[in-house]
């Protein structure tokens, strides 16, 4: 079945069309099409704790596009899902209700800890290994969400204030690492084990270049070269010289940091990156309730 979603994130805002459909057992999404606006929301609300007027308006007419676009390709069901910088923003409520008045898309605001499960649901993760338990680390502009999984079943969520657009701007306390160190520290030792699974825009991009495309593998001595060989170029040459998009010539080492930070302590070898994120997730959820009202609804 055709679904959509609408993930209003703190670097972008996307519009997600997938074919999603059961496989096995398993639930597959498969991109339609991707439409990507990169408002950078964070950065408003994350220095003066509002969104401006001037982002505010961009919004407002991303969403009456996203409208259009939705009416057009009329997915059987879409969900809109806002997180760190709509959370944390004091004007944020004003700014749903007008987008609800005038385009008629209701935007739901998850916390950390929703949005950890949200992205956890996507079930088509084929690799190669045992492992017991399974983290899902989804690195966005304002935060990140860490899920641990066993049996398909979340056993440890957690969310930090720590995000690309967050450290790009000097907004990462240092008592927000130690937060989440703390809190790994209880998968400490659990090598081979426990497989990492990363999420994101920015981890995709920094396997496409340096890791093992094929495997879908980042080795922690790959994101250490990719680190030390993306930090060798300037922004505006990852822009012109490596073909990186603005937007996300910027905010890519700050990922890859928290990436390495977070493998660096847990002593991961590795990171299973299969090119999923909250629009993935939203799709998954969706498929799985739409799916229930069509046997409800073929019951003599």
């Amino acid at each position: 079945m055709l679904l959509g979603a609408v993930d209003i994130g703190s670097n972008a805002v996307r519009l997600f069309f997938a074919n999603v459909f059961d496989q096995d057992g398993e639930v597959v999404a498969e991109k339609a099409s991707l439409v990507r606006i990169p408002l950078r929301l964070g950065e408003d609300v994350f220095k003066k704790g509002r969104i401006s007027k001037e982002k505010g308006e961009q919004l407002v007419k991303t969403m009456k596009a996203f409208k259009l676009l939705i009416e057009v390709v009329k997915p059987l069901a879409f969900r809109a899902c806002a997180t760190a910088a709509m959370r944390e923003a004091e004007n944020s409520s004003g700014l749903l209700k007008r987008i609800k008045k005038e385009t008629g898309i209701e935007i739901e605001v998850i916390d950390g800890l929703e949005e950890a499960r949200i992205v956890s649901t996507v079930s088509n993760l084929s690799f190669d290994g045992s492992f017991s338990k399974v983290m899902y680390i989804d690195v966005g502009g304002g935060s990140t969400e860490i899920s641990i999984l066993e049996n398909h079943q979340i056993i440890a969520s957690n969310s930090f204030k720590i995000g690309t657009v967050r450290l790009l701007n000097g907004m990462v306390k240092s008592s927000e690492w130690d937060k989440m160190q703390a809190w790994l520290s209880q998968f400490k030792g659990m090598n081979g084990q426990l497989l990492l699974v990363g999420s994101g825009g920015n981890i995709n991009k920094i396997n496409k270049l340096y890791g093992d495309i094929a495997h879908k593998t980042l080795s922690f001595s790959e994101l250490e070269q990719a680190l030390e060989h993306l930090g060798s170029y300037s922004v505006q040459d990852r822009v012109e010289l490596m073909g990186m998009r603005p937007d996300r010539a910027d905010v890519i080492i700050p990922a890859g940091q928290i990436f390495h930070f977070i493998m660096d302590y847990l002593k991961a070898g590795f990171v299973f990156v299969p090119k999923i994120g909250l629009s993935d997730g939203i799709v998954s959820i969706l498929f799985n309730e739409e799916s229930k009202k069509l046997a409800g609804n073929s019951k003599p």
